[in-house]
Formats: structure tokens, C-alpha cells, sequence
């Protein structure tokens, strides 16, 4: 259909990690997702629930001032203790009123935890 060129094709993901073993570690025994393939030197490729995740071997990693990877979860107060059990920790941020567990609830309704990778890559749980 013109106009609309990517509508109908599967959307892949991307993150950087420069060390693939700790990232492989993170991304398959912490967060549980499925490790696909290894696509050494260039990436490790895991299936997020459908949604294809690059996480991509580079020498630098240049971090992002905000989040690059977000999960919408059901529960996010269950998902964030079982993330914390984990050895996950939750950022904190000034001016935004967190509760013990770092969940931020927006205006909206809207709740949010923000938590980093081994590389320093920002990635959250939210619940709308």
C-alpha cells in the first residue's frame, strides 16, 4: 500500500553490548529471553516473545540518554520484585516520586521501572 512501506513487517530491536558473554548472561539468565543464534563477531539474537532483539557486539558502547528496551508487563510490581531477586537494581530519578521498589507512577496511570543492562543500556518494565 503506498505510503505505508513497513506497516505489514516484523519490527527487530537493537542494543549494543561490548561483551558478549555478560550480555548473553543478562539477556538469557536474567531477563529469560531465548537466545536464538550467534552471530559472532557481529551479534547475539534472541526471540523478545516474537520481536527480534539484535543485541549487537560493538568495541564502544555510546549510551542513550533515555530508555532503549521497555517490557509492558501485567504486573509490575510482581516483575519488578522478581527483576530485583534477580540481582536487578532499579534506577532512581530526582524529581520523579519512586516507590520503594523504583516504580514511578505518571500522571496517566501509567507505571514505570527503569533498570540497566550490563553495558549501561537503559531498559524498563511498565504497566499501563
Amino acid at each position: 500500500m503506498p505510503g505505508q512501506p513497513l506497516r505489514n513487517h516484523e519490527l527487530i530491536a537493537f542494543v549494543a553490548t561490548t561483551n558478549p558473554e555478560r550480555a548473553k548472561k543478562f539477556y538469557s539468565d536474567v531477563l529469560g529471553l531465548r537466545l536464538v543464534q550467534e552471530e559472532l563477531p557481529f551479534a547475539l539474537v534472541y526471540d523478545a516473545n516474537g520481536t527480534i532483539l539484535r543485541v549487537t557486539i560493538v568495541p564502544k558502547i555510546v549510551l542513550a540518554g533515555y530508555t532503549v528496551l521497555g517490557w509492558a508487563v501485567e504486573d509490575i510490581d510482581a516483575s519488578a520484585r522478581e527483576l530485583a531477586g534477580l540481582g536487578v537494581g532499579f534506577q532512581r530519578y530526582p524529581g520523579l516520586e519512586q516507590d520503594d521498589l523504583g516504580i514511578w507512577s505518571a500522571p496517566g496511570g501509567a507505571k514505570v521501572a527503569w533498570f540497566q543492562d550490563p553495558d549501561g543500556n537503559t531498559l524498563s518494565i511498565s504497566q499501563h
